[in-house]
């Protein structure tokens, strides 16, 4: 009878879990080449590799054996700070998707990185994790207007961020000299 208890507690207790942090599905298919290229990192829940970054940006760069090429490059700590750059490797891990990856910044650990959000014109992505323990909203310009911001932010809250934890990554916005 104990037992019994135990086994239905436990089956509560368990999909309980399963309902406050559902699977975490990613986009059908992200298009590896339209996909490469610059992403401004425009708010996170930064790692600690991250915390006080200035100006971030991930670039990716497909290689001939399927890997992805990552530069990762910021400003430590203000817009004048040592530029700080880091070179982890992506590796696909669904091949039918493409949105799930492997990050590898320390052999032999890959970390969870899937594409849960990529707009029809590559200009905007939602990298999210398993875990919910970190989250990068990217789009291909610095500067996103205060709408499609919030409308990432609002997303990313929806599949189980907690808002007050993303914060907006500050990126110094260089005016273009006109020719």
């Amino acid at each position: 009878m104990i037992k019994q208890i135990l086994l239905v507690g436990s089956l509560f207790w368990l999909s309980g879990l399963s309902i406050a942090n559902p699977p975490m599905q990613t986009v059908d298919f992200v298009d590896l080449p339209r996909f490469m290229g610059d992403w401004y990192v425009v708010a996170n829940i930064p790692t600690r590799l991250e915390k006080g970054a200035h100006n971030p940006i991930e670039s990716y760069r497909l290689d001939t054996d399927g890997t992805i090429a990552t530069t990762f490059s910021f400003n430590a700590g203000s817009f004048d700070g040592e530029e700080k750059i880091y070179y982890p490797r992506g590796f696909v891990r669904d091949k039918t998707t493409n949105a799930r990856w492997g990050m590898q910044f320390i052999w032999p650990i890959k970390a969870d990185f899937r594409v849960v959000y990529l707009d029809p014109d590559y200009q905007y992505t939602v990298i999210g994790r398993k875990a919910r323990d970190y989250v990068w909203i990217m789009a291909r310009s610095p500067d996103i207007d205060e709408q499609k911001y919030q409308e990432l932010i609002d997303f990313a809250v929806s599949i189980g961020y907690p808002a007050d934890k993303i914060e907006r990554a500050p990126h110094e916005i260089v005016p273009q000299s006109e020719s």
